[in-house]
């Protein structure tokens, strides 16, 4: 069975808890994208999607929320299972498909100029675990 590594290229000065993410084709792969949240005036706007993270919005957009729940998704192989009100946005790929590597974009809206928190995440083909 093929199965996935999940690369975290993160922006310099954003520190996130980065391990390598292995999973089966044919299994669920979560890809990680965490947000602080202290009031609930924190919460915010995110979109995944394809490609690298563009100067705004999500490129071939997948999925995006309010800040409290999913209003926009592609397929339903795409779900946010986290704690949203926690700024858990973890996208998780339902029984995943070779078709389902590459890059991926996870950006939340912050409010302001330049300030949206941008990560691309790659979920490639690994040797079986």
């Amino acid at each position: 069975k093929l199965s996935w590594v999940l690369t975290l290229g993160l922006p310099l000065g954003l520190t996130v808890s980065g391990f390598p993410v292995r999973g089966v084709v044919g299994q669920n792969v979560t890809l990680p994208c965490k947000y602080r949240v202290n009031h609930q005036k924190d919460i915010t706007t995110m979109c995944w999607g394809r490609g690298s993270c563009p100067s705004s919005q999500c490129s071939q957009t997948i999925l995006r929320t309010d800040g409290w729940r999913v209003t926009e998704h592609h397929s339903s192989r795409y779900r946010l299972e986290g704690n949203l009100a926690q700024g858990d946005v973890s996208l998780t790929i339902v029984n995943a498909a070779e078709a389902d590597g590459g890059v991926y974009c996870c950006r939340v809206e912050i409010p302001g100029w330049f300030n949206d928190q941008k990560n691309n995440l790659e979920l490639s083909q690994s040797a079986p675990l």
